[in-house]
Parts: C-alpha cells; sequence; structure tokens
C-alpha cells in the first residue's frame, strides 16, 4: 500500500472541512466505536483484522453525506475519497457499507457506475455492519433495520442485513 490510511483525527477533520454536518460526524464516531469493539472482539477469536482500516473506514464511511443525503452517498463518498486521494481500502469501505451492499443489478437501477457494491473483506463488513447497527449515534437491535428496511419495502436489502448479522455473530461466536 502506497497510501497512508489517515488517522481518526485526519478523518475527522476532513468530515469538518468538507462541511459534514455536525449529526453526520456524531453518527461516524458513534459507527467507528462500535466497529472498533466489534475488530477487536474478532481478533480474540483468531481473525485478522486491519484495525486502522476499520477506524479510517468508520469515520470516513459517510464521507458522500458531505454532499448528499441520498442512497447515492456511498457512491458519491467513494468518487469523492478517490479524489482526495484516500487509499482504495478506505474507497471500498466507503462505497460498499449502503444498505448491506447494493448489488449489481440495484446499481444499475440507480444509474450507478459499474462496479461492485457488495462488502468484501471483513473490515467492510464490520464497518457495514456497524452501521445498520448504529441509528443516529446509538446502537440499536438489528431486528430494528430489518423491519425498516421490510417497512420501506426492501426485502433483498432486509434479508442482506440478516444475512451479514449471521455472518458477523458467527464469526464471534454468539448465537444469531
Amino acid at each position: 500500500m502506497n497510501k497512508r490510511l489517515p488517522s481518526r483525527e485526519q478523518a475527522l477533520q476532513l468530515l469538518k472541512h468538507n462541511k459534514c454536518p455536525p449529526k453526520i460526524i456524531a453518527h461516524c464516531k458513534a459507527v467507528t466505536d462500535y466497529a472498533l469493539d466489534l475488530a477487536t472482539q474478532l481478533e480474540t477469536k483468531g481473525q485478522q483484522v486491519n484495525v486502522e482500516l476499520v477506524e479510517a473506514g468508520g469515520v470516513l464511511h459517510d464521507l458522500g453525506r458531505c454532499k448528499t443525503n441520498t442512497v447515492d452517498h456511498g457512491v458519491v463518498g467513494g468518487q469523492f475519497a478517490e479524489q482526495l486521494g484516500l487509499p482504495q481500502e478506505v474507497v471500498n469501505v466507503i462505497k460498499r457499507h449502503v444498505g448491506a451492499g447494493i448489488t449489481e443489478q440495484e446499481a444499475q437501477a440507480m444509474g450507478w457506475p459499474k462496479d461492485n457494491y457488495m462488502p468484501q473483506t471483513l473490515e467492510e463488513k464490520i464497518v457495514c455492519y456497524a452501521d445498520k447497527r448504529i441509528d443516529k449515534d446509538k446502537k440499536n437491535p438489528i431486528e430494528s433495520e430489518i423491519k425498516k428496511l421490510q417497512k420501506a419495502g426492501k426485502p433483498e436489502a432486509a434479508e442482506r442485513v440478516r444475512r451479514l448479522h449471521l455472518e458477523i455473530s458467527k464469526l464471534l461466536g454468539n448465537p444469531p
């Protein structure tokens, strides 16, 4: 990797410098704290986790919300992160955190550039999962997010969130 991951403080400064609303910054901090807790737990279970990437990705996952509050914030944030010269690993966390992943068909229907918007790495999955568990800046049961997606008429997204929850729970050694 030739580009260095930003520290937590550098990442927070990026959000502030780009006029990200304080409530989004508070959300990003809460997601980061929960993601780091998950990463630490996973490490104790023998998983190899790039904790610095989880931290940088957690803080910056909603970078796109500095520019838009639509579902497109993942794509916009990923493009913005690339323009800022952030490492590809951080760009991937940003563009893949929305809705526990966006399928190729969904991305095409929304007019997004052809790309992979599904979380692939453990770090991407940790940040994505933490984002689904944090509503504003408070941790909620995963069932709340699943019901919200079902009520919004997004059963596929609800199922992806459920599967991500099961995957993370299994890695933690917790019953689902």
